[in-house]
């Protein structure tokens, strides 16, 4: 929100006060409170008849800096508010002089201006990185006489902010104004479904404004050289995120909000659904997986859409008996073809679903003012929505849930979570304004919580639509209602790699696109995408998206993508491990993991699949890739062509291929299943060593299916001798040298010329724990 006209006056009708004269800094446990007049103190007299603003400054972990500014703190702060995990281990080291106090928090440090006026800034081992000061932080009085507090965040010449959640607007943020208001508005706009109020910087920090009602952001377009931020009310809250790199402050932000869960192993397969307004019955159903089966494309989950319950009683959590007679049969046959089974749902109830009256006579829906029950007719005729701030009913929506599980359903996809009212009583007196983002957090939340209590940790998984901060603890997401272009298809992975900068370890998206039916040359260039994603799904509006339905060729390319990524498996479960443990994206924006290369810096069309693929979709019917390659020497997964970096790269596909570059100095875990996607990853794992330089070391860790450490391994390599270690299992185990043109001699190995590379089948390896070492010499 603006409240300035031009960089000197201020828009009619609107009064600031600015924090101006530092009368006292007061320090208590492990905190400064700074109390600020907004005029300059001459004499006693001037201390009457005006206004005091406070800054309180803390820190919760470390790394972090909370600054809390409040006017009248006497106001009541009526929740819901964002759950913020605090070290209580935490210690800050302080120090005061006349003119300036200090706190810092591991390498971050907050510096005071006592005199001759306010101002504070944020360093990282004693690098600047953004502070505020004269004119930034205010408390605004608008027209209508509502209060505001606004902070205005300094910004380096050529510093670009990102994240703000998953946004479809310019990946860069500078000059764009975003408000943080969960709508329902498709991937084509600059509403979002996923507004989380944390944006990172590429000068090394993120921050986090800690208010689940709107955050109104002026990302360099209120003053071009500021990020600013308001919201309404006597007080704003906002933390400062530091660490040594961009991947660290992620880390930290995810302390601070909660680390993403580990999804099961099974999710990173392929799913098809029966799409949302299509007739399906069981047998249709049936004609799907068995078509599948056919056509030997692996199928892993099958998803029921909408449909799957009676018209007009959304939900009622009971299978249309018209359409499937014998749902417990049903799901018994798929399951006994090895699939998972998802359903989805959302939190609303139709007038016309026999829960609607059980909801409203226990107190389960939401109320309007004079206490009836909410409703409208949008999305279902005369539907309620389910409160839960309400203990009771969390307990009654988990309950119908779990007669679904006990049938077999695996998983939901919980679907909308946007489209909620402001002029509403929640059960616990929660503010309205405060819950419209906030209630899909509670939404979310109670539907995974039932799924881990049922099924277990590390078998829990969501396929969720909407989110704030603190979503990504209940995985996946995938991007909304997008179309079926490839403009689409290129604003869903902006969102994507928005989202991942913003605390999110995982997301997918429809393939093929959701509105309208995309023709075979998008959809096969979207597959190839799709399947490179975190997680992949079919799924469409009014039309089936089983392959065979587009063309022939469609077949081709569903089944050879699907089988890289359950090949791949090794290699992407321990990033989803590290998605877990420290809230890094799957993928990857590129500037996270070469921050250091500017050009990265504006790449939303390419992104890193984990730490060393680079995948760079293609988005036009000519099948030309036109992507950046950051230094060193590259090589195609596909078929092994190398490319020196530091360049653009432009060439041409066909619809089997992709740009999927693995990065220099890289051992990639490649399993023996191309079939499924939970198996066994270090029994008859392959290592793949690309271009290790000397002096260099590459590793990988392979994980078990709950996301233990099960075997690492490491290759380094000094002059023409690699050393290649692996520690952990008794498994059987090979490497691949590539852009390697001989083996001299091999210690304790076999060696063979394969056409990926030189093959080494090392001997001896012995039981679980015990380490296996081959000491090769080749010719480079």
């Amino acid at each position: 929100m603006k409240f300035t006209d031009g960089y000197w006056q201020t828009r009619e009708g609107v009064e600031i006060q600015y924090p101006i004269d530092v009368r006292e800094v007061r320090e208590k446990d492990s905190a400064l409170t700074v109390y600020n007049a907004v005029k300059p103190i001459q004499i006693k007299g001037d201390t009457l008849n005006g206004t005091m603003l406070t800054a309180e400054v803390s820190s919760p972990v470390p790394d972090v800096i909370r600054v809390r500014w409040v006017h009248h703190a006497g106001r009541k702060n009526v929740g819901p508010h964002f759950q913020i995990n605090v070290d209580e281990n935490v210690q800050a080291v302080i120090e005061q002089s006349a003119e300036y106090a200090t706190l810092q928090s591991g390498n971050l440090t907050a510096k005071i201006r006592k005199a001759p006026s306010w101002g504070l800034t944020f360093s990282y081992e004693g690098r600047k990185l953004t502070g505020t000061a004269h004119k930034a932080a205010a408390y605004i009085k608008d027209t209508d006489g509502t209060p505001y507090f606004r902070e205005m965040l300094d910004l380096g010449v050529g510093e670009q902010i990102y994240g703000l959640g998953e946004r479809f607007t310019p990946f860069i943020k500078n000059g764009q104004v975003v408000d943080c208001w969960n709508e329902d508005g498709g991937t084509s706009s600059e509403q979002a479904y996923k507004n989380v109020p944390f944006y990172l910087s590429s000068a090394g920090y993120g921050v986090f404004v800690n208010h689940p009602e709107r955050v109104s952001f002026e990302v360099a377009s209120e003053v071009v050289s500021k990020v600013g931020f308001s919201v309404p009310g006597e007080s704003l809250e906002y933390f400062i995120v530091g660490g040594k790199t961009l991947k660290d402050v992620l880390n930290n932000y995810t302390k601070l909000t909660g680390k993403p869960a580990l999804p099961p192993a099974w999710s990173f397969g392929l799913w098809l659904t029966t799409s949302f307004t299509t007739d399906y019955d069981e047998a249709t159903v049936g004609s799907f997986i068995e078509g599948m089966a056919e056509r030997r494309i692996p199928l892993h989950v099958f998803h029921f859409d909408c449909f799957w319950m009676k018209e007009y009683e959304w939900c009622n959590f009971e299978w249309d008996t018209d359409m499937f007679p014998d749902p417990e049969g049903m799901i018994r046959r798929l399951k006994e073809r090895g699939l998972r089974i998802c359903v989805w749902i959302n939190s609303y109830i139709a007038q016309k679903s026999p829960l609607f009256q059980e909801g409203m006579d226990n107190g389960y829906l939401v109320l309007t003012k004079d206490g009836s029950v909410w409703q409208w007719d949008k999305w279902q005729a005369g539907m309620g929505l389910v409160d839960f701030t309400n203990p009771a009913a969390v307990e009654w929506f988990q309950s119908k849930l779990k007669r679904l599980m006990d049938m077999g359903v695996d998983c939901f996809k919980t679907d909308f979570g946007e489209r909620i009212p402001t002029d509403v009583v929640y059960h616990d007196g929660s503010d309205p304004m405060r819950m419209h983002n906030y209630y899909t957090q509670l939404y979310n939340k109670a539907v995974f919580d039932v799924l881990e209590q049922h099924r277990g940790k590390n078998e829990a998984m969501l396929f969720a639509r909407s989110a704030t901060a603190g979503g990504q603890m209940f995985p996946v997401h995938w991007g909304g209602d997008c179309s079926a272009n490839y403009d689409s298809m290129a604003e869903s992975l902006r969102g994507g790699l928005s989202l991942g900068l913003s605390g999110f370890g995982f997301w997918s998206h429809d393939i093929s696109g959701f509105e309208r039916t995309a023709p075979a040359d998008i959809y096969k260039r979207w597959v190839a995408f799709g399947m490179l994603s975190s997680h992949s799904r079919l799924h469409g509006n009014e039309t089936y998206r089983v392959p065979w339905l587009f063309d022939e060729e469609s077949v081709d390319v569903l089944r050879s993508f699907t089988e890289l990524k359950s090949s791949l498996m090794p290699y992407l479960f321990s990033y989803a491990v590290e998605a877990s443990e420290k809230g890094l994206p799957m993928m990857r924006a590129m500037l996270l993991e070469f921050p250091e290369d500017p050009t990265t810096h504006y790449l939303d069309r390419q992104y890193m699949l984990g730490e060393r693929l680079l995948v760079a979709p293609i988005f036009n019917e000519d099948g030309i890739a036109k992507y950046y390659v950051p230094a060193g020497k590259w090589t195609s997964l596909l078929d092994g062509k190398t490319v020196i970096g530091g360049k653009w790269v432009e060439e041409k596909h066909g619809y089997s291929s992709i740009p999927l570059l693995v990065r220099p100095n890289s051992l990639i875990a490649i399993g023996n299943n191309d079939q499924r996607p939970d198996y066994d990853y270090a029994d008859g794992v392959t290592l793949h060593l690309f271009e290790l330089e000397d002096g260099h070391t590459a590793s990988a860790t392979i994980h078990d299916l709950n996301g233990i450490p099960q075997a690492t391994a490491t290759a380094s390599r000094k002059g023409d001798t690699i050393t290649l270690t692996m520690t952990g299992t008794d498994k059987p185990w090979q490497v691949v040298l590539r852009g390697i043109e001989s083996v001299v001699s091999a210690e304790v190995a076999e060696a063979q010329n394969s056409p990926d590379g030189v093959r080494l089948m090392p001997h001896g390896v012995s039981g679980p724990g015990s380490q296996s070492q081959t000491i090769v010499k080749v010719v480079l």
